[in-house]
């Protein structure tokens, strides 16, 4: 239960700082960059520590395609920054992120067995449900190049599947 609580604390923290950062200003181009880049990369992190201590296929599978998936994405986003010549900004949302995954990360290192995986499993929808809400109402919205806005749209159709893979997995580990 505590896992859970952890990983809704961690979408929450998402799903606020993201419409704090568009209430206050709307985030940049740069900003967006950085904060995307972030999530897939800090996902990429979650899936490669499952790879480590899963011994479930199922969620052994999810993990490779998460980091797979989110990888690509990050490729095909670093590759838009350099053609535009924009240099991704750090800002508020993107270093909550990484302090509350690393918090995340931590925790989910201390269990094993069934236990990680539900966890696992349990961070992995809310992360999901919390990104795919960031993107669809405040990043995508929030994005001046038409480039950056279409690589959004094609990374949230990504990760709504992501999310729907997740719900169906945690629903496998009862």
């Amino acid at each position: 239960m505590l896992r859970l609580f952890a990983a809704v604390g961690t979408a929450a923290l998402l799903a606020a700082s993201a419409p704090t950062l568009a209430a206050d200003a709307k985030p940049n181009d740069a900003q967006i960059a950085h904060i995307a880049y972030t999530a897939g990369t800090l996902d990429i992190a979650a899936g490669k520590q499952a790879l480590a201590k899963s011994h479930d296929k199922a969620v052994r599978d999810f993990a490779s395609e998460m980091v797979r998936d989110h990888g690509a994405v990050n490729d095909r986003a670093l590759a838009l920054v350099k053609k535009l010549g924009v240099t991704p900004a750090p800002n508020p949302t993107s270093a909550m992120l990484k302090a509350e995954a690393y918090k995340e990360r931590d925790q989910l290192a201390r269990l094993s067995g069934t236990a990680f995986d539900k966890a696992y499993v349990a961070n992995e929808i809310a992360y999901h449900k919390t990104v795919n809400g960031a993107l669809r109402d405040t990043l995508i919205p929030s994005a001046q190049n038409a480039e950056l806005k279409s690589l959004l749209q094609t990374g949230l159709t990504l990760f709504a599947g992501h999310q729907a893979h997740a719900e169906h997995l945690a629903a496998h580990l009862k």
